[in-house]
């Protein structure tokens, strides 16, 4: 009991405890091939009920799978049928013994007993416990029988823990099932793909101050989703049904900044031949998302740290105070508190802008939803091109295990990449190779673009900040006369990447 009882508390899996109990009875009691056999599933509505030799010790694999019997069948079903238990002195003496698993001629030639008590969970009977005994042991029976019962009961205890877990585990998957729908639904109304606990957390964040009319600063590297948070907000928020104006300050010019932003009025400069209204104004009662804020000009920074404290901007070339009433959500993948620093960004609207920060998880931080959105990638590039391309499972798995230095925008290219020059509908991980960033570094003979004839900037493999030293960015631009379009063209960078890393060496 002692052995019986240190398994049960090693392991809770029946089996195991299953198995070495009827080994110890043979070893230590000599109550030689016991065999418990459980009741199959199904029940009378499937035909006559059965059970089944599910667990033995000293049996062979060929007489384990005769030990079929149905209820009421010989020794073992009547006891299954009765509940009761049943001892037979002499098996040869016995017309309902059957000699099913084990012919007479493999038990020893001396009078053998066979004893068969019933296994019940919650008062049903759906097993039995049995085993063979030798008369000449000089042990008492009744010994034998009062361990045995205890055993038996242990054996339906046991059972009755596994259907609990079962029942337990069952209600937790369904429970879990239903939170993962609930949870995509969540992400999926907002447009975001994926449900890891990092994209959750910060969309949980963001859902708490979208009532609000505090300033939210969306951190993170590039490619993370900003854009889609920051409509994320609007649309938590109650302004969701007044506009949304999306600025990329990246993609302004510097002498049209103030235009832009804050609008301008008729001759205000030349060429002016309207009054404009500008960001502000067209957002009024929305949300206004500056994206890559740390690229504003400081000239500006003091205009717009003054719109945000009074809710008023005047046009460019007039001298009226307009009111505005504008939700501002920023976002930079720059280090703002190094940029002030540095002197390059104003401290004061730094403050201002950072009241609310909410960092957004990069996509090796997201590896669990790496799949679904490849799959949402695959599934848009399908329509988009009219192609018709799926990724295996170990394709997907590849997918997975790369870091994605680009996050879901590197993602999202590389799919549209595969599903345009893929050789076969179906893509495997080795075909899927010569797409990876790996095999498209500059020079790669394995590129798939090598022998194409598409634009050389058409598709670009992400790199680093610090791809280039400051030498060769200087050497280039002198190369070019100066022209940094030309020159990023040369390295393989756009112009904003180009000028991106101008400024990080001290360049200009």
């Amino acid at each position: 009991m002692h052995e019986v009882m240190r398994l049960v508390g090693r392991s809770l899996a029946p089996g195991l405890v299953f198995r070495e109990l009827l080994h110890l009875m043979s070893e230590l009691l000599g109550l030689n091939r016991g065999r418990l056999v459980l009741a199959d599933d199904g029940g009378p509505t499937s035909g006559p009920r059965t059970a089944s030799v599910r667990h033995a010790y000293g049996l062979t694999a060929e007489e384990v799978s005769r030990g079929v019997f149905a209820w009421g069948e010989g020794i073992t079903g009547r006891v299954l049928s009765s509940g009761l238990p049943a001892i037979v002195q002499d098996v040869d003496a016995e017309p309902l013994f059957l000699f099913r698993t084990v012919r007479r001629a493999q038990l020893p030639s001396e009078t053998v007993a066979f004893i068969a008590l019933p296994v019940a969970v919650n008062g049903a009977t759906v097993g039995v416990l049995g085993c063979h005994r030798l008369r000449s042991r000089q042990r008492h029976l009744n010994d034998d029988l009062a361990l045995l019962r205890i055993l038996a009961t242990l054996a339906g205890q046991l059972l009755q823990l596994e259907q609990l877990v079962a029942e337990q585990t069952r209600q937790l998957e369904t429970r879990n099932k239903a939170l993962s729908r609930e949870l995509e639904t969540r992400t999926a109304r907002y447009g975001l793909i994926g449900s890891s606990p990092p994209l959750l957390q910060a969309l949980g964040e963001l859902e708490r101050v979208s009532q609000s009319q505090a300033t939210v600063l969306l951190l993170g590297a590039s490619g993370t989703g900003k854009e889609l948070f920051a409509r994320a907000l609007h649309l938590a928020s109650g302004r969701r049904d007044r506009p949304f104006i999306k600025v990329n300050c990246s993609a302004i010019p510097e002498t049209l900044f103030e235009s832009e932003l804050f609008g301008h009025e008729r001759g205000a400069f030349t060429g002016a031949a309207a009054a404009r209204t500008g960001w502000f104004e067209q957002a009024d009662g929305g949300t206004l998302f500056l994206d890559e804020i740390g690229e504003l000009p400081l000239s500006l920074q003091v205009k717009l740290l003054r719109t945000l404290q009074e809710g008023t901007l005047v046009r460019l070339g007039g001298s009226r105070e307009i009111q505005t009433d504008v939700r501002l959500v920023a976002a930079t993948n720059r280090d703002l508190g190094r940029e002030v620093q540095s002197g390059r960004f104003r401290q004061d609207l730094y403050y201002r802008l950072n009241v609310i920060p909410i960092r957004l998880p990069s996509l090796r931080e997201r590896r669990e939803d790496v799949r679904p959105l490849a799959l949402h990638f695959v599934s848009r590039a399908n329509q988009v091109h009219q192609r018709n391309v799926y990724l295996e499972p170990r394709a997907l798995a590849r997918l997975e295990a790369h870091d994605w230095p680009g996050n879901i925008r590197e993602l999202g290219n590389l799919i549209e990449r595969l599903v345009l020059l893929a050789d076969h509908p179906l893509v495997s991980a080795q075909a899927l190779e010569r797409f990876m960033p790996e095999a498209m570094a500059p020079g790669s003979i394995t590129s798939p673009l090598a022998d194409k004839t598409a634009p050389a900037d058409s598709v670009r493999h992400y790199q680093s900040a610090l791809s280039h030293s400051a030498q060769v960015l200087q050497e280039t631009l002198l190369r070019h006369q100066g022209n940094q379009t030309r020159a990023a063209q040369s390295l393989g960078l756009t112009l904003r990447q180009f000028s991106y890393r101008l400024r990080k060496a001290g360049l200009r």
